[in-house]
């Protein structure tokens, strides 16, 4: 009995773990110019995209510690520099910002390299 509840709660803190799902980092720093336009012609409407619900953004301040799951991943010092990261591997990156029209053409390429089984468990 007591080895069922053993497994049952392994079981239950497995799942309870978060998946390390696709994310959208973007490194960043203040008094970036190309930042301060990306967050003014994206940054409103990225969250309700599909691609967002793909690959949520995450902020990196490059002049703060690395977090510990990006360790890593160069950010190269160019700022912004967004990095698509699956599974805590880099799929590809934009350096900088390049205009919204082009940003999203580049972003819909990095996308596409994801794994299908990673798109088949987004329910967006």
């Amino acid at each position: 009995m007591i080895r069922h509840l053993i497994a049952a709660a392994m079981m239950v803190s497995a799942l309870a773990l978060p998946a390390r799902a696709a994310e959208l980092v973007m490194f960043e720093r203040d008094g970036c110019w190309w930042c301060k336009r990306w967050h003014q012609d994206i940054g409103p409407i990225y969250p309700k995209t599909r691609e967002s619900c793909i690959a949520p953004l995450r902020r990196v301040d490059i002049t703060q510690p690395m977090p510990g799951d990006l360790s890593g991943i160069a950010h190269g010092g160019l700022t912004p520099t967004f990095v698509l990261v699956d599974e805590g591997r880099e799929v590809g990156r934009i350096r900088g910002y390049p205009g919204d029209e082009f940003f999203w053409f580049l972003l819909g390429e990095l996308l596409e390299k994801l794994d299908p089984a990673t798109l088949a468990k987004k329910a967006c």
